[in-house]
This record gives structure tokens, sequence and C-alpha cells, in this order.
């Protein structure tokens, strides 16, 4: 059993709402989707933020995040209080109805976006994410860099994340970063700070892609043979915790989509005195847990070793 650590990271799913409906979408997302945080939510988190100074990233999914109402409000607010914010961008929806001002917001509140780009091609992206995602994410990429994000000494940190297309574990972070810098920068004259590579779980969306394909055990068996003990140490349940759309507690998102309940017991923001009450409970594991410690690891954060 892994001991948590101190909290540090707080994040928050706001709602499933969200402008695509991607393979790899471990909350199975989508246009349809109608759960999406009230402002009584939002306000207890902010309530429990304020009060829990060690916790100093407030990191914003969805869905996409910048379609709940509230988000703006959300993230003026955590700023204030000096927390990061980071905001987990899919691009596309900065193109969307009332999202026309979004990235000028998001630089004027100095958030670090973090967006999905699971490839420099157009075919690999488009076949993940569905067609016509490609140049649109381009074209937010370059409305973002003409922000300053991704430029060195803007103080606008820009992400990317990768996914694998298919069953296997991501390839090395570091490598895959310079290949990413020089096909982008060639080809679109797009800059960006960092990389972060993510394991594909087996659970929702892309567990059902296995099921249908036929390679759900060999998946299973390429995480278990990968498994890395050093990896397994910094699996980002140990100081993070997860907030769902309508304030119940998880370990992290993945044990979120599956509703696994932090603690064991399933208990939201209005049943606790403060966040600091959550570093006494235990972790909840299952078999996903290997998809985080296979290889170089995986969390939110890109790798682990």
């Amino acid at each position: 059993m892994l001991p948590r650590l101190p909290l540090e990271i707080l994040q928050v799913n706001v709602g499933k709402l969200c402008d695509l409906a991607c393979q790899h979408c471990h909350v199975e997302a989508g246009p349809k989707r109608t759960e999406i945080m009230q402002a009584a939510t939002v306000d207890r988190i902010l309530e429990l933020l304020a009060h829990a100074p060690a916790v100093h990233t407030l990191d914003l999914t969805g869905g996409a995040p910048e379609l709940n109402p509230h988000f703006r409000t959300l993230v003026r607010e955590a700023r204030a209080l000096g927390r990061t914010v980071i905001d987990r961008c899919n691009l596309t929806v900065l193109f969307r109805p009332g999202q026309e001002d979004t990235a000028e917001f998001l630089a004027a509140q100095g958030v670090k976006v973090v967006a999905s780009l699971p490839c420099y091609s157009k075919a690999n992206v488009e076949r993940q994410r569905g067609q016509h995602v490609f140049d649109p994410s381009l074209r937010a990429l370059r409305q973002l860099n003409a922000l300053g994000y991704g430029h060195a000494g803007s103080g606008l940190e820009l992400g990317l994340v990768y996914n694998p297309l298919g069953a296997s574990l991501p390839p090395a972070q570091a490598a895959l970063e310079t290949t990413y810098r020089r096909e982008l920068a060639e080809h679109f004259g797009i800059v960006f700070n960092r990389l972060f590579t993510i394991t594909n779980m087996p659970i929702k969306r892309f567990l059902h892609l296995l099921e249908r394909e036929g390679r759900y055990e060999t998946y299973m068996h390429t995480l278990l043979d990968a498994f890395n003990p050093q990896a397994a140490l910094g699996v980002m349940c140990r100081n993070l915790l997860s907030v769902s759309w309508d304030g119940l507690l998880y370990d992290c998102d993945f044990n979120q989509a599956l509703d696994l309940p932090q603690g064991g017991r399933r208990r939201s923001i209005w049943d606790i005195a403060g966040l600091a009450d959550m570093e006494r409970e235990p972790i909840a594991f299952a078999n996903h847990c290997y998809g985080c410690t296979a290889g170089a690891g995986s969390s939110c954060g890109g790798s682990l070793t």
C-alpha cells in the first residue's frame, strides 16, 4: 500500500460537455453530455481551496472545461488566491460560439494551458480525435503563441499532451518532445514549452475499443510486464485529490471515471471540513492503475521517470 503525501493538487472535472468525442477519452465526454458543475459546487471548492494553502495548483478538466458557465469565475477566484491554474484545453473549443475571447482570458489570468495534440500529423490526430480537428487545433496553437504562450520568458506556459494511437506504451517523453518541437516549428511555426506523454488507460472508450478488437488481454499483459516500481512511487494519486462535476471525491480522474470513491466510501466536498482531511485516507487501486506504473510511468503531468 502506498501512503499518501501532503495534498498539493486539486483536480476538478467541471463537466462532461465537450465539442469533441475522442476515442481515448476516459470520461466519455461529448457534445450530448449534460453533466455540468453548478455555481454552488464551484463556491464550495473555492472555500476549501482558500483554507488549504499547501494546495498550490487547481487543475481544471472536462469535457471541455471552458464550456462550463462558471469556468471563468473559478479561474479568477483561484488566481486571486495565488494558486496556479491549469486549463486542460482541447484547442478546438476556442472557436466555439461564446469562446471567441477565451484565449485572451487565459493569458490575462496567467493560466497554464495543457493542450491535447496526440500527434504532429493530421492523419494521426484525426484518427484519434475525429475529422476536421487538426487544422483548428493548429490555428488555436498559433493564437496562443501570438499571445505569448510557449515562448521563453513570457510566463505563459503551453504544454502539449501525447496519447498513443493504439494498444502500446508511449515512447520516451524527452525524445518525442524533440521530434514534436522540430515538426511543429518547421512545418507550422508553432512553439511550446513541454510535451507530456500519457498512457491510455484501459477504461471506458479505450477499453471498449480494446474489447472490440480483441486486444484487451494483450494490452493488460503489456502494462503488467512493464511495471516499474520507481514509477509507482510517483503516481499522482499520492498528492492529488480529484473532484467530480457533482462534488464527489476521488483519488484521481481515472478512479472518478470508474466511480471508485476516495477512501473507499462515497463522500462529497460538503462532507469534509477541509482538504487536509483526505491525507489520512487510503488510496483506492484497481487493475487500470498498472497504466500509471508501466514503463516510464504516466500521470496528468506526463512520464514519471
